[in-house]
């Protein structure tokens, strides 16, 4: 996760999370990603159902009832785990969480055990009655899958309609005083939606917005051909940079972030190398706090059925089942080698990675799309976009 507005923008600067010891109890929501102890963010998807048809989705989900989702009470005893474990945030997601019904049982149960809350909805079943529920129980914030404006969201999430009740979700979760946020996944099919997204969160007055860089899981694997090119990506960047930018500059203070591709943080860092060497030395310095992508360390995932994933997205690998040993345990057990890796993946990265200059920033970028593309998990992400040139040391 790169934040374009903390970095580019100067929206944070290292003395922020130093003042704080850098430790995830103490920190911010928004200076999480800078802890120096790496508790885990959860994503915990509650259910695998969802009331949409994405063409993205990359847990496959279908509007059908499936039989081995963890159940309330197995949640809740979960939900403690992680907080006797320190796990600063729990995601809920889906499929579409919504579609549980004992989600804000679940939501309040978290909140009562001091863990930050947060939801991963497309938004389309946030009325205003669940979003004064929501709010009493105090969420941290509810992010809405966007995949572009109307025509363009509709067709990507297979029904006729979708948008217009998107939208509606996100007023009522933003009128109860819900930070609300927009996740745009991108690829050459919406990826000149761009500009209106920012136009939406200006006109509409929502505060957060982050730019998912696709991953080939789920239904994402069919997408690959359309991922974007290594020149769309960095005009995609320098065009989030461009309007954020923008936005600041109009007093109009959004948080803007790109997720899934952290060789975003290098090219952050070497525009502002050109533009502002003082501040470059900053976001460097940030970036190395961050330390790259964090799956199966800084951030984990457990599905419906209880099994312990290193990020949503990887499924094929599994370290183990809450329902059979606490989460925390499982998640410290490194006698299980992928996870063991993970923990530190720079001595285990081969090619191009392996001899990048940035690679105490990047963390290897992503090992699942990697491995989609390769078969060898190890192998250089696919998605980087840096030149040979730039990642020499």
């Amino acid at each position: 996760m790169i934040g374009i507005s903390k970095l580019y923008c100067g929206a944070v600067e290292a003395a922020d999370v130093l003042r704080y010891g850098r430790r995830s109890a103490a920190l911010p929501s928004h200076l999480l990603q800078f802890s120096s102890d790496k508790r885990p963010v959860v994503v915990w998807n509650v259910t695998r159902r969802c009331n949409l048809k994405c063409i993205h989705c990359y847990s496959s989900s279908q509007n059908i009832l499936y039989s081995d989702e963890l159940t309330t009470e197995q949640g809740r005893r979960f939900i403690d785990d992680l907080a006797a474990f320190g796990s600063p945030v729990l995601l809920l997601s889906g499929g579409e969480p919504l579609m549980r019904p004992d989600l804000p049982d679940l939501a309040r149960h978290a909140v009562d055990r001091g863990m930050r809350v947060v939801i991963s909805t497309n938004g389309t079943l946030i009325t205003k009655k669940l979003a004064r529920v929501f709010s009493a129980i105090g969420l941290s914030y509810i992010g809405v899958s966007l995949d572009g404006l109307r025509q363009v969201h509709d067709h990507f999430r297979g029904v006729r309609g979708a948008f217009d009740r998107t939208m509606r979700g996100i007023r009522n979760a933003r009128d109860e005083g819900i930070k609300v946020g927009i996740r745009f996944t991108v690829s050459r099919k919406n990826w000149q939606e761009v500009p209106g997204i920012f136009d939406l969160i200006e006109r509409e007055d929502i505060p957060r917005v982050c730019f998912y860089h696709l991953v080939y899981s789920g239904r994402g694997s069919a997408l690959i051909e359309e991922d974007l090119t290594h020149g769309q990506t960095r005009q995609l960047v320098d065009l989030i940079m461009d309007r954020t930018r923008d936005l600041f500059d109009r007093g109009i203070e959004k948080e803007v972030l790109t997720v899934d591709n952290h060789a975003d943080g290098p090219y952050v860092y070497l525009r502002l190398l050109r533009e502002d060497p003082k501040r470059a030395a900053e976001v460097l310095e940030l970036l190395r706090m961050n330390e790259g992508n964090s799956s199966g360390h800084g951030i984990g995932c457990v599905s419906w059925d209880g099994e312990v994933h290193p990020d949503q997205f990887w499924r094929i690998h599994s370290f183990g089942n809450v329902k059979e040993r606490p989460f925390g345990e499982i998640w410290l057990d490194t006698s299980n080698g992928l996870l063991a890796k993970m923990k530190d993946k720079k001595p285990h990265v081969k090619g191009r990675c392996a001899a990048c200059r940035w690679l105490e920033v990047c963390g290897g970028n992503f090992r699942a799309r990697a491995e989609a593309v390769t078969g060898d998990a190890w192998a250089a992400d696919p998605a980087c976009y840096l030149t040979d040139e730039e990642i020499q040391a």
